[in-house]
Order: C-alpha cells, then structure tokens, then sequence
C-alpha cells in the first residue's frame, strides 16, 4: 500500500506547516477527507483555531469550530505524519531582495521532525530553485535523512486569492510537481481528494515554481500599465475610467484597472524573479519598471491630494484628512504590505496626521506592524479631506449624504479622493462644492 492508499485509510497524516491565509483552509479541506495536524509557531494563533475562532475569516468561526485539524504550536507532532505540506509566507526585505527567513525555519523545523518515508510538499512562492537548491539541503541536514532514498520532496503554488468566496482552494486547478514521476503521482493524488478544479502536473518542480511566480508578475506589469495611464489621462483631464468603459468594449482588450498594489503576493513575487536573474547576470527591464511604478501610487495619491487641498484653499499642515481602507484588498482582514501605508506615511510628511478607520482589518495586526491605531466612523467629521482608499462592502453602501457629513460644513470646496471608483463620479461633480478624484 503507497503512501495516498494509507493516507486516505487514515492510517498516515498530512500535516499544515504555517496556518495563515493559505495553509489554514488547505488544512481544513484536508481535514474533511483525511487526517489532519496543522501547526503554527505562533500559540496565540492556535488557541484562537483551538477555541472555533477563525483570525483570518477564510472559513469563518463555525468551520473552525467544526473541523478535525489538530491545531498545535508543538513541532513534535510533526513526526505523526508523512504528508508535509509548507504553506508559510515569502516577504521581501527592505532593498526588495527575497526574504527566505520564513521557508528556510519552516524547513528546519520540519527537518528536525521527519521521517523516513515522508513527502514534503513547499506552496510558497518562490524562485525556480528553492525548493531544491534551498530547502531540500536544509532537510537533509536537519534530519539526517538522504532525499530521493528516505523522503522526497515536490512543490505546489498556492493559488488562495485571500477574501475571495469564489475562486477557492477547491475551485482553482492546482498545479503540482514532484522531484520524480512516483512522487508527482503521489502529490497530484493527493491534491485531488480536496481540489475539485483538477490538477496540472508540471513537468519538474523548477517549471512549478517560476509559473507561479509570473502569474503575479503579469498582473503587476498590467495594472502598473493601468498606473501609468492614470497618471497621463489625470494630466489631460481625462477620467480614466470612462477611458477603460469605452476601450473595454473590444473584444480582446485586457480589463486591468489603475490602484494599489499592496498584499503579499503581486507587490512581492516580482522581486522573487528579478532578483534570480539578476544572479544570473540579467536585469530586467519590463518588469522593475512595472514595479517601481506601483511602488510609487501611494506618493502619487498623497501628492494629488495636497494639490487639490491647495485647489480648495485649505492649509496643507493643518488639514483634517480621513482615510478609509486600510487593508490591501477590500472585504478581507489582511494589512501585510498595504500600500495604503505609503499614503498615511507620505502625509506625514507634509505635517498631516490622517485618521485612519477601517472596520474589516486586523486592529492588532495594524498596530504592531505600522504602529496605527484605527478610529471609528463616527470620528470622519470635520474632515477637510477624505481619501476611500479600499472598496470594502461597508464603504460602497455609504450614500452621498452620509459622505456629505464627513466634512466641515464651512469649506466651499470638499476634498474626495476615491481610489477604487466606486461613487458616481458624474453626481459629484454636478454637486459644485466637491473637488473629485480618482486614480
């Protein structure tokens, strides 16, 4: 009997190693099917999965409360399976170099606890040649086990859009690789108890890898496209919207819209690719410059509204301005690389302390990344200007007249930025005492 027979006869175990976004609701899809350990380092974490509370809202509070993942910070427990699968985050550092911290402990930690006869699976996304340059050597040395003789290794891109009900782990087609034939069959079998989509094998795990990472790069190169014609279209008094409606009538053009890009994923992984070829002695052209575009719409929206508070004759240094939106996408929890930061901190420096509300993020989580403490709605008043910078539900169901109360009664000019373009543009501009803008 292979390792798939036992696994679904539940006498072997998959383990979740890192229960974010990602590795959370694999292990509770798994969980359904076989048995499952997930395991976090982080203990507070675990005890909120432990006591049916879901910090990351991917399933809600009921599904954790309901599933048959054992939930443990103790890496011990490891040894009890034969399926690994890593699923913990790939930041960049400072200088947009990758930052292999998380991938590289992970991999010690799962090292120390594996056994002879096990797969081990990585979903981050990385560069073509981690999994086997990089984590494979530190397994091999933190177990003492010889890889393709007592354990042997795949990969297999996670494809979770966080805050997406629609496009799910069992929705996506996987993609799946092994470190040979026997162990492809092995991992793909093993992914299609729980992916209803299907899977695509890859043909090695290097091909694995760098289709994962280009997936986000095309979009990033597309939207820092969008970026760029926002910019020229404002120069000319064009709305770019209206722009994009009409050019999206044809057929075949791509539909990409300008904004943030923030998130742990197209703000990240094109740096991934540059960064190996670079090593490789290319630099690249399209996609840095596609990069340093969308790293700089936070500067380009705090610029826009500064002169627009000068437009409406209001002191820059002393204007009231309310941000709301913090995380990097709407209707989800997640703040991790929000570009929404570089407006507030961009402020600041023109002698601007923006206040900040945003009823879906992670208080805790903004806090202690950016130092931010979120206000409630009911302190966007006597705002001189107002910024919705994330399309959360909340947010789009405010009416013109709840908007109206945002601001101090006394200005002949309103300030409004709307980031994701989500008012009737038309009927504020037809108000006369709104000054208007959007990416």
């Amino acid at each position: 009997m292979g390792l798939y027979e036992k696994i679904v006869a539940k006498e072997e175990k998959i383990s979740l190693v890192g229960l974010g976004y990602v590795g959370m609701p694999i292990a509770v899809a798994f969980a359904r099917k076989v048995n499952v350990i997930g395991f976090d380092l982080n203990a507070e974490k675990i005890a909120l999965y432990q006591s049916g509370i879901d910090p990351t809202r991917e399933v809600g509070d009921e599904v954790i409360k309901n599933t048959k993942v054992e939930f443990t910070s103790d890496e011990q427990k490891l040894r009890e399976a034969k399926f690994h699968i890593v699923a913990v985050p790939t930041p960049v550092n400072s200088d947009h170099t990758p930052d292999l911290s998380p991938v590289e402990g992970a991999s010690r930690i799962l090292g120390r606890n594996l056994t002879k006869g096990s797969v081990v699976v990585f979903e981050s996304t990385v560069y073509p040649g981690v999994t086997e340059d990089i984590c494979l050597p530190i397994l091999e040395k933190e177990s003492g086990l010889k890889c393709g003789v007592d354990f042997k290794i795949g990969y297999s891109p996670e494809r979770i859009n966080p805050g997406d009900k629609v496009h799910r782990l069992e929705t996506i087609t996987k993609i799946v690789s092994g470190m040979d034939e026997e162990t492809l069959d092995t991992v793909a079998k093993v992914y299609e108890l729980v992916v209803e989509a299907g899977v695509y094998r890859a043909e090695s795990i290097k091909v694995a890898e760098a289709a994962k990472v280009i997936e986000n790069s095309q979009r990033d190169i597309n939207i820092a496209f969008m970026n760029e014609l926002s910019i020229i279209f404002n120069r000319m008094g064009i709305d770019t919207k209206a722009v994009l409606d009409a050019a999206g009538t044809k057929w075949n053009f791509l539909k990409f819209y300008p904004g943030l890009v923030g998130g742990h994923c197209i703000g990240v992984d094109p740096y991934y690719l540059t960064y190996k070829a670079e090593e490789l002695g290319y630099h690249s052209q399209i996609i840095l410059s596609g990069r340093r575009i969308n790293d700089d719409m936070g500067k380009y929206v705090a610029e826009s509204l500064v002169k627009n508070l000068i437009k409406a004759d209001i002191n820059v240094n002393k204007a009231k301005v309310g941000i709301l939106g913090f995380t990097f996408k709407e209707n989800c929890p997640d703040t991790r690389n929000t570009k929404v930061i570089d407006i507030y901190n961009e402020l600041m420096e023109y002698g601007i302390t923006p206040i900040v509300v945003d009823p879906e993020a992670d208080a805790d989580e903004a806090k202690r990344l950016y130092g931010i403490t979120f206000q409630g709605m009911d302190a966007v008043k006597d705002m001189d200007a107002v910024i919705i910078a994330v399309s959360h539900t909340q947010f789009m169901s405010l009416s013109e007249a709840q908007i109206d109360g945002f601001f101090a009664a006394n200005h002949a000019k309103k300030v409004l930025l709307d980031l994701k373009g989500i008012l009737n543009r038309k009927a504020y501009d037809a108000k006369g005492d709104y000054l208007y803008w959007r990416l």
